[in-house]
């Protein structure tokens, strides 16, 4: 069993930053890929990005990368998501997670454990 809770959101004006933590219980977190995805109102959950769990490995999806950057800290137990440049069109409720697999899926079904997500707003 994982449980996850993500910290960090918040209110930020376009161009600016945040970042997202989410912090896993367990001792097999290290063995779990990890994963973000973004829900914004009356949308669908959609793929962020994701890292494997040795960290070796991440994918992010075109509308982030370039600005996005996930990475994790197996000693600590928590995954990180680093978000620059904000637009708008990020605003969203950030979940994070963990997928025993450890490979990082796109896809939100192979996911095992969820956190309860953390709101990220940003104006123009």
């Amino acid at each position: 069993q994982v449980q996850l809770v993500e910290s960090g959101g918040g209110l930020v004006q376009a161009g600016g930053s945040l970042r997202l933590s989410c912090a896993a219980s367990g001792r097999t977190f290290s063995s779990y890929a990890m994963g973000w995805f973004g829900q914004a109102p009356g949308k669908e959950r959609e793929f962020v990005a994701a890292i494997s769990w040795t960290g070796g490995r991440t994918d992010y999806a075109d509308s982030v990368k370039g600005r996005f950057t996930i990475s994790r800290d197996n000693a600590k137990n928590t995954v990180y998501l680093q978000m620059n440049s904000l637009k708008p069109e990020d605003t969203a409720v950030y979940y994070c997670a963990a997928d025993h697999r450890g490979l990082g899926s796109r896809l939100p079904r192979e996911y095992d454990y969820w956190g309860q997500g953390t709101q990220v707003t940003v104006s123009s």
